[in-house]
């Protein structure tokens, strides 16, 4: 049951992530050409900024969660509402803080970009684009952990999937009736507030929680613990952005930002492939099934690496031929940089060979022993980045991304080998290892091979199919003799599902 469930996350989450990818490339184009480079700059800058305000969370997510595996396992409902509530009250405070700082960054952030845009309009969109944080705070964010540690992330998927479609379709069509910057933005935030509210009412509905009979005095201990996690990872979704604002310029974020399509593009697409996975090796710890949990993690291992060693392979090949074909009408700035493209994805390639070890750790509530290496990656990301931009431009924030990247992803594969899973701590590299190796012998081999010459997204196709093709042979064949026991207990888990009704 518990691996049918999972399952059913991995694939609701691969289909939320897939229609992100295709709606996340949609809208960001039809702005670049109709309102220009800076505009989507500027938008992009102004989404990171806002996004600051998750540091008020002190990473209590995971800690949330952590906590309502147990209760939810063993049913015991007044505990889990207890945790919900709790939840909630510390959420809506965060939400009453989010709006001080709006009316903050709405004195402070337009002088920083005063050369490019006047203060009325920077005004005006920081305010329309801050609604649906507001409302995710205020509504969602609480049902949002609580779906996910009751291993039904494929609920959350479902909204997601409604919202972003719907979202798209709407800024395609005010951007084709030439409407303005502020209504297609206004109407995407009205679409993105949509799915906190329905979150909200589909888990009072189906679960019909009672607040009324909670412990008021009920506190969620250790809520600290995940702080310095919750700072890295803050830092590694929008320092970049934030540096080239401050000490670069909005044309440069736009070009960061479009690169940021394919990664965050890939990134979504390999999560979903750890999409509800947390919460059964939570469930396995909280039980402890030691034995079980070792060789499930290691069966997982081998499915995932092998298959985001294929993804990011073909990301190393392709993204700049697909920048050349997505950007080939936008002339206001250079976006073709290969250097940056390199680095920038094998940074993210390093934070995606982490995940699953960052998961197994978080799930097991281990904050406070990783706490230093949090720390590390958060101050190092921010300081070499702050150094090298200055010389090295957007190449400069790619490397303070990848250093800090590459170094926390050891810490994860050292602590969890030896703490949680307890095996040998060279057992936590090998795989990270050969995938890394693979990767880079494959593009190597393949960068300068390009099967029909690139001019559209036909060609594009054709070339992604057939290196994908050569890369799934290559690594399939190279993955399954070194790890032949592990996909053979792949095999009998999806025999098992299979007989599940």
């Amino acid at each position: 049951m518990r691996s049918k469930k999972a399952l059913k996350n991995i694939v609701v989450s691969l289909l939320q992530n897939l229609t992100n990818v295709i709606c996340g490339f949609i809208a960001p184009i039809l702005i670049i050409s109709k309102f220009g480079s800076s505009v989507n700059g500027l938008i992009q800058s102004i989404t990171q900024f806002l996004a600051y305000i998750t540091l008020l969370e002190s990473g209590i997510g995971p800690v949330i969660k952590s906590k309502l595996y147990k209760p939810i396992s063993k049913k015991d409902k007044r505990e889990v509402e207890n945790i919900l509530y709790a939840s909630q009250k510390f959420f809506r405070t965060i939400a009453k803080i989010f709006v001080v700082y709006i009316i903050i960054l709405c004195i402070i952030y337009p002088l920083i970009v005063s050369k490019e845009f006047d203060i009325f309009y920077t005004i005006s969109l920081l305010i329309i684009i801050s609604f649906s944080t507001l409302a995710n705070y205020y509504f969602g964010l609480t049902y949002t952990l609580f779906l996910q540690a009751d291993q039904k992330t494929y609920i959350t998927s479902l909204f997601s999937i409604i919202t972003t479609v719907s979202n798209t379709i709407g800024i395609v069509v005010l951007v084709k009736l030439n409407a303005n910057i502020f209504l297609v933005k206004g109407l995407s935030s009205l679409f993105l507030v949509l799915r906190p509210l329905m979150l909200n009412y589909y888990v009072k509905k189906k679960y019909n929680f009672n607040f009324n009979e909670k412990d008021k005095n009920y506190k969620l201990d250790n809520k600290w613990d995940g702080l310095a996690q919750h700072i890295a990872a803050v830092i590694h979704d929008n320092t970049d952005i934030t540096v080239l604002t401050i000490f670069a310029n909005v044309m440069e974020v736009s070009v960061y930002s479009v690169y940021q399509l394919v990664i965050k593009g890939i990134k979504q697409l390999v999560t979903s492939l750890t999409g509800g996975i947390d919460a059964s090796f939570g469930d396995m710890i909280v039980k402890n099934e030691n034995k079980h949990l070792n060789e499930s993690f290691s069966t997982y291992e081998a499915f995932y690496y092998t298959l985001i060693t294929i993804i990011y392979t073909c990301t190393f090949l392709l993204i700049i031929p697909f920048i050349k074909v997505y950007t080939k009408d936008i002339i206001d700035v250079n976006y073709i940089r290969p250097v940056f493209a390199f680095l920038i994805v094998l940074a993210e390639y390093m934070h995606s060979i982490r995940l699953p070890y960052s998961s197994i750790t978080l799930a097991a509530g281990h904050f406070k022993e990783t706490m230093k290496g949090a720390w590390f990656e958060a101050f190092s990301n921010l300081s070499i980045s702050i150094i090298l931009v200055f010389k090295f431009g957007i190449v400069g924030v790619a490397i303070g991304t990848l250093f800090s990247m590459t170094v926390r992803t050891i810490e994860f594969c050292y602590h969890s080998s030896k703490y949680i899973l307890d095996r040998n701590v060279l057992q936590g590299f090998i795989k990270p290892v050969v995938a890394l190796t693979e990767a880079l012998v494959l593009y190597f081999i393949l960068r300068n091979i390009q099967i029909v010459v690139i001019s559209n997204y036909f060609t594009c196709l054709i070339n992604a199919v057939v290196i994908f093709a050569i890369s799934t042979i290559f690594i399939g064949v190279i993955n399954y003799i070194l790890y032949k026991n592990d996909f053979g207990n792949l095999k009998d888990i999806v025999k098992r599902l299979r007989m599940v009704k």
